[in-house]
């Protein structure tokens, strides 16, 4: 197949970014992958992270790990040797591990270094719709091979006083790798994560934010939730571990409005 004809059958892809940690964006990429595969979506969650917070958090064990995308990125595996299966129907992941940590330092003096994972992805043509792509908390270069890997940007933004902080950063990040990298590339929209209704600050913050990004924030707020914190450390996402949950339905809202969106936006650029 030519270059073309890839990007055409290409799934979208999704890189779920901030350079902020903990701000859900490995929650955030575990369960909007769960819930769109939940409406029969065929979804592909790659762990660009070097913890590998999200592999543990779909129930893959280190020793599980054949392949993980530092392999991929290398050139030592394709991205189909890595590719698991998880408990959750239609939803496939791409692991993490500690050694891809070493990644940026690997690529750094090779050429076109910012293409390795779109050239990667580009082989997942046609066996998926959806690829999420969970960043690391940074802006260096997994960060920046997952911007130019994707068509959009998802940014999870806690609902606390340093919420804004460094999102201007990131921001200026989008707009350069969208100058001089991926010019397809847009933000999809910001979400509102750990969004705790009876503490003041929350509310403050989201009118905050709405007033500042306008109609890129998203409708649906993901709630500060148990359930959701409890969820990783038995493997498994939210909707698994307790799908009746505040934060279940939640994520089941955010993955109907990612669609909403997206077929909104299908109908402007037809």
């Amino acid at each position: 197949m030519t270059p073309e004809l890839l990007d055409r059958l290409a799934p979208r892809t999704i890189a779920v970014a901030n350079q902020k940690g903990g701000v859900g964006k490995t929650t955030t990429a575990i369960n909007l992958g769960t819930a769109l595969a939940a409406i029969d979506r065929r979804v592909l969650v790659v762990d660009l992270d070097p913890q590998g917070n999200a592999s543990t958090g779909l129930g893959v064990e280190r020793a599980g790990r054949r392949a993980t995308i530092y392999q991929v990125l290398i050139g030592a595996a394709s991205l189909a040797d890595a590719v698991i299966e998880t408990e959750v129907p239609n939803l496939r992941l791409v692991p993490s591990g500690v050694d891809l940590s070493g990644a940026e330092i690997e690529l750094v003096g090779l050429q076109r270094r910012e293409f390795f994972l779109r050239k990667a992805l580009r082989r997942a043509a046609a066996s998926y719709d959806y690829v999420l792509i969970d960043c690391p908390p940074a802006l260096g270069l997994l960060t920046i091979n997952a911007l130019v890997a994707a068509d959009s940007v998802l940014i999870p933004l806690q609902c606390e006083f340093f919420a804004l902080e460094g999102i201007s950063h990131l921001m200026r990040t989008i707009e350069r790798v969208r100058q001089a990298l991926n010019p397809r590339l847009e933000i999809h929209g910001i979400v509102l994560t750990m969004f705790d209704r009876r503490n003041n600050l929350s509310t403050l913050v989201a009118d905050d934010v709405r007033q500042y990004f306008g109609d890129k924030v998203y409708d649906t707020v993901i709630p500060r939730n148990v359930r959701i914190s409890e969820a990783p450390s038995h493997g498994r996402p939210v909707l698994i571990y307790d799908v009746n949950c505040s934060g279940s339905r939640a994520y089941l809202h955010l993955a109907n409005e990612l669609l909403r969106r997206e077929k909104a936006r299908e109908v402007v650029t037809t």
